[in-house]
């Protein structure tokens, strides 16, 4: 694991995304550390999108719908949320430089969150990093029950609706096995993102207002008709 100011002073935005096309990401120690460090797990994490399992329970909290979906609305207040204390995990690897260069990334289009939104109030969400065919998932956070996995759902179909064909998780958690992430080989991963960037990915295509039974059709099978943006 080699600090990013041990090889270059300056990373800029494009060089994230050079980055992770090589299948590398920046990650710092803590909040307070000003260091970030190139990260390239042995093992990588992968939600296969055409295989993803959604609980029961969680399906019919999402066609429910207690939550108002945004995409892209609020990075700075994503980023936050993602920056708290959670249950299991008190400190923080998002510091500062990570804040500037994903709130870039986020101004150039790459960058993208989905949001979980009550009464004016953000519940939960995610962000992550497109590239080509590829999305990154990098955080997610939770203050009410399901919010955050109803959110990864939602990132899910939007995926599969836009074409894309891998979607990242970095690591494997408890979380994620649930809904059907499996960890791979770093060169099988690779192997996956080469593929993935020679396609492309239109992660806008699908309405954020999207019912949560179109969600749940899109996450469970393969077709992409209807509910576009177009």
């Amino acid at each position: 694991m080699a600090s990013i100011n041990d090889i270059m002073v300056d990373i800029t935005p494009q060089v994230l995304l050079k980055a992770y096309a090589c299948g590398i990401f920046p990650m710092a120690e803590s909040a307070e550390d000003s260091a970030l460090y190139w990260i390239e797990p042995e093992r990588r994490g992968i939600l296969p999108l055409d295989s993803i399992h959604v609980p029961r329970r969680l399906a019919r909290t999402i066609r429910q719908e207690q939550f108002e979906i945004r995409v892209d609305n609020d990075f700075e207040a994503v980023i936050d949320g993602c920056a708290e204390p959670q249950p299991g995990r008190q400190t923080t690897w998002i510091n500062k430089r990570i804040r500037t260069l994903y709130g870039e990334l986020f101004e150039l289009g790459h960058c993208h969150t989905i949001e979980m939104w009550r009464d004016g109030k953000l519940l939960g969400g995610l962000y992550g990093v497109r590239l080509g065919g590829a999305f990154f998932g990098e955080s997610m956070f939770s203050r009410e029950r399901d919010a955050s996995k109803i959110a990864l759902i939602y990132l899910a179909a939007r995926l599969k609706f836009g074409g894309f064909s891998l979607l990242d998780t970095q690591f494997l958690t408890e979380h994620l096995v649930r809904f059907g992430a499996m960890e791979v080989s770093r060169e099988t991963f690779q192997r996956q993102l080469d593929r993935a960037l020679l396609g492309g990915g239109e992660f806008s295509k699908l309405s954020a207002g999207c019912s949560g039974s179109f969600v749940l059709q899109l996450v469970s099978q393969t077709s992409n008709t209807g509910c576009s943006t177009a």
